[in-house]
């Protein structure tokens, strides 16, 4: 049990700033949707059903939606690879920082609407996730 000690800090390192970037995807979200639909709608109950329709919002809330699809994987095979060893290859830290820069990449290009290059970086990410998952198996 003291090798995880050890071997754990890179990796909770990694997930300490996966979840600062799940956060600020969640603050720019709401913070465009309330620019645009006002903080009475922000602070209120949203009974109404209201999405924002400017393309800023929309495209924060749904990057942060594609966030969010993969993210549950991230963490349980970064939890994974910490838990079970990696010191060997690495890959598994190695595919947890790829899929971490893609994802950091991917916001601004979301964002500016770029289409072909973005999906070429969600690629990327999902490459990283799958060095996690190989390096599960050594």
């Amino acid at each position: 049990m003291e090798a995880l000690g050890v071997t754990a800090t890179p990796y909770m390192t990694l997930l300490a700033l996966s979840v600062i970037l799940l956060v600020f995807q969640i603050l720019l979200q709401g913070m465009l949707a309330t620019r645009e639909l006002g903080s009475q709608w922000n602070a209120g109950p949203r009974d109404e059903g209201l999405e924002p329709k400017g393309k800023f919002a929309g495209r924060a809330a749904r990057a942060s939606k594609n966030f969010r699809e993969t993210y549950p994987a991230f963490v349980g095979l970064l939890l994974g690879v910490a838990f079970t060893g990696d010191d060997a290859s690495r890959w598994g830290l190695i595919g947890g920082w790829i899929w971490f820069v893609a994802r950091i990449v991917y916001l601004p290009l979301y964002l500016a609407g770029i289409p072909y290059f973005r999906s070429f970086v969600w690629l990327i990410s999902m490459m990283g996730l799958l060095a996690m998952t190989i390096a599960l198996f050594r």
